[in-house]
């Protein structure tokens, strides 16, 4: 069975614009689950052990930017940059599919029908559509992971799954959702699973790319992981940006 571990960045309200980061990003890492559960489990918990001594840091993209929540040691300019060494490091070698989908706020969203939905469902639909393709023909070859958001927000989740189950996508029928994928799961933080943590650290490193900042080596690992067709096309296949 195929995984897809989901994490967004941004704020999902088209009525909140941050001029510094006007974007929406929901996106994640599709992984095999016996690998899952096992060796990317194991690689993630003891690069923890190696850095920091212990195992039960969440790595979480705000509390590694901010210094907080176990990663206090990152304020030391050396011991900081041996980290992102590592971590890009263990990015490289982890084995996963990356896709996203990024919504510009800060241009006109009507034509997509975004302005009536939730960036997040929006995106959603969007995800599942690449992810039941990476399935293929498969009898629940694939179950969703998404971390949990707050009791009104996961319900929302929860009933937009519902529907894509019932009304399908764009381009994927009902049927072949509800049949190729097993189940939407909400899962806390807290849980430390490995796959939710390194969906948080590749999203933002895609919204900076799309704002066009400078790339760094984070996002070159990240592209070089994006799902793909057959002419190893990124975009439309492991990344949408909307609009277009």
């Amino acid at each position: 069975m195929k995984i897809l571990f989901l994490d967004e960045s941004g704020d999902h309200d088209l009525r909140i614009i941050d001029p510094q980061y006007p974007l929406f990003v929901l996106g994640g890492v599709i992984v095999e689950q016996a690998y899952a559960e096992g060796q990317m489990t194991e690689e993630v918990q003891d690069f923890k052990h190696r850095l920091f001594g212990r195992e039960d840091l969440i790595l979480h993209t705000a509390d590694i930017t901010r210094n907080r929540n176990g990663f206090e040691q990152l304020k030391e300019t050396s011991f900081r940059q041996h980290f992102y060494e590592e971590l890009n490091k263990l990015m490289k070698k982890l084995e996963y599919k990356v896709v996203a989908c990024v919504i510009r706020k800060d241009v006109p969203l009507s034509r997509y029908g975004i302005a009536a939905i939730d960036p997040y469902l929006f995106s959603l639909d969007v995800l599942v559509e690449r992810f039941c393709m990476e399935v293929g023909n498969v009898i629940e070859g694939g179950m969703i992971l998404a971390e949990k958001r707050g009791i009104t927000l996961d319900h929302e989740i929860e009933l937009a799954w519902l529907n894509l189950k019932i009304q399908g996508t764009r381009y994927i029928q009902a049927s072949k959702v509800e049949s190729r994928i097993a189940a939407l799961n909400l899962r806390h933080k807290s849980e430390n699973l490995a796959g939710l943590q390194l969906a948080d650290l590749v999203v933002t490193p895609i919204g900076r790319y799309v704002l066009g900042k400078k790339i760094k080596e984070d996002y070159e690992i990240i592209r070089s992981k994006f799902r793909t067709s057959r002419e190893g096309e990124i975009d439309g296949h492991g990344l949408v940006i909307l609009p277009k």
